[in-house]
């Protein structure tokens, strides 16, 4: 029995949610290998609360284009078990994700020690592994960096005195972090430059995931409103 009255609006508009949870749930995935590509070029892989974090992004948005898909089966056949099904799982995603936000704020510090360690140990094998250079030099050139904490980091890596990688220059050329000048070179750390950055990604991350579960509630409350409807329809029937 076709839903009337009001739950015609209520439908149209849960409709109107499930297109809007779909691209959340594109942009979720995004954002979480967006993040994980982040990690992996500037921590160690390992099972951390940082590194975790994108994976569980990652599965929340995955999951939420399958629920979203279940939801929109639901109300196009008026399927009361879809229906219930699609509230379950909704509420479950915005329990994850205002508990991924969570995380997100509290471990941001624990995200920056582990780069940190993670940063000084690679700077001990760049002068032994191309790859690694390659990665710490992208990362100098970029952030606009030198070293860990500041540019003098690299004296005890180089064993050279006045000697710099060339990335850390404000002209990147071949030689220039040879007997450099102070104000050729950036001479602020990347730690705190790149930390920084990683620390304001996390709270647009969690913002984003609170803004996405507010919308969820009311995916939720539109989901009850047509379940009851299309119960009371199999009642008169």
């Amino acid at each position: 029995m076709a839903v009337e009255g009001g739950m015609k609006c209520v439908k149209f508009l849960l409709y109107v949610l499930l297109l809007a949870f779909c691209a959340f749930a594109v942009g979720l995935i995004a954002v979480g290998i967006g993040a994980q590509l982040v990690l992996n070029q500037t921590i160690t892989p390992g099972a951390t609360p940082g590194s975790l974090l994108p994976v569980v992004i990652i599965a929340v948005g995955a999951f939420l284009f399958l629920v979203a898909f279940v939801g929109c089966c639901g109300a196009c056949k008026e399927n009361y078990c879809l229906m219930i099904t699609f509230a379950i799982f909704l509420s479950l995603i915005m329990l994850v994700e205002v508990a991924a936000a969570i995380a997100g704020y509290v471990f941001r510090d624990k995200v920056i020690s582990e780069f940190n360690k993670d940063f000084r140990q690679q700077m001990q094998n760049y002068p032994k592994n191309n790859h690694t250079a390659l990665i710490l030099d992208r990362m100098q050139e970029d952030f606009k960096c030198c070293g860990a904490a500041n540019y003098t980091d690299w004296e005890k890596i180089l064993i050279v005195t006045k000697r710099v990688p060339d990335s850390c220059c404000v002209n990147v050329t071949q030689g220039c972090g040879i007997n450099f000048n102070m104000k050729d070179i950036h001479t602020e750390g990347c730690v705190e430059k790149i930390g920084g950055w990683l620390r304001s990604k996390m709270l647009v991350v969690a913002a984003a995931a609170l803004g996405i579960a507010f919308v969820e509630v009311l995916g939720i409350i539109f989901a009850c409103c047509l379940v009851k409807s299309i119960r009371s329809g199999y009642e008169v029937m």
